[in-house]
């Protein structure tokens, strides 16, 4: 009985780890910059901030081999944020975001999370 538990604590600790660092640990942070393509509030059961930004310069598909532009997509916690993205689509942006290994419904749609407006122009 005493080992069942050990186990079971192993398990569970193990499983805490894994779900802390595929969700909650931040991979990473930067900024990007482009025009804001659009900024919507969108979702089934979990509604959520979702954003598309257009960056300069082009890049070529590597399926079609075609030129295409570099696109952000990136999702929005805070609304206050978000209100200022959608009140001034089609402007050029500089956003502060963090990036996790993976989304959580709550969150947004993408692993890219914007929590900051550096700059707008």
């Amino acid at each position: 009985m005493k080992y069942l538990w050990m186990i079971l604590l192993a398990v569970f600790l193990i499983l805490g780890g894994f779900i802390w660092f595929k969700y909650y640990y931040v991979f990473g942070e930067g900024v990007k910059s482009g025009h804001l393509n659009y900024a919507v509030y969108k979702g089934n059961v979990f509604k959520t901030y979702e954003g598309k930004l257009i960056q300069e310069g082009f890049g070529r598909n590597s399926k079609s081999g075609q030129f295409t532009t570099y696109e952000f997509e990136f999702s929005v916690e805070d609304p206050e944020v978000f209100k200022q993205l959608e009140m001034n689509s089609g402007k050029y942006f500089d956003l502060h975001y963090k990036e996790y290994k993976g989304t959580l419904p709550w969150r947004g749609n993408t692993v890219y999370i914007v929590d900051k407006i550096v700059n707008m122009r």
